[in-house]
């Protein structure tokens, strides 16, 4: 088994409000935890405000089932002057098989800094 990549961002059980009549995870609800999960990282690194300005490379492997853990993993891949761009992979704990974790999804997400009015800001350097 491979490892994520990057820093656990977030966790959070897929339950079954977030499922289509067959039980599998809306694909919608999975980019939010994953938007979710980039936008804290890159908050935390921007010192402040921030907000999803584009979503790249977006690839759905495996079904994410009712029941199971999704674990996103936030990997920093590039700071711009305004901007950040972050890999997140989303994995699963499948806790009906054995605890095993699987690779389900996986995207580049960029996200600009703004001030408190809205605008771009320049990411300060660490």
């Amino acid at each position: 088994m491979t490892e994520p990549k990057g820093e656990l961002a977030i966790r959070t059980l897929a339950m079954p409000a977030d499922a289509n009549p067959n039980g599998d995870i809306f694909g919608g609800w999975l980019m939010s935890q994953m938007d979710i999960a980039g936008g804290i990282t890159a908050n935390a690194r921007a010192h402040g405000r921030v907000a999803t300005i584009a979503v790249t490379g977006f690839t759905f492997h495996k079904a994410v089932l009712v029941g199971d853990v999704l674990c996103c993993y936030a990997d920093i891949q590039k700071i711009g002057t305004t901007s950040i761009t972050i890999g997140i992979e989303a994995w699963v704990l499948r806790q009906r098989q054995s605890n095993d974790r699987i690779k389900v999804t996986e995207g580049v997400f960029t996200f600009v800094a703004l001030d408190e009015t809205g605008k771009k800001r320049p990411v300060p350097p660490e």
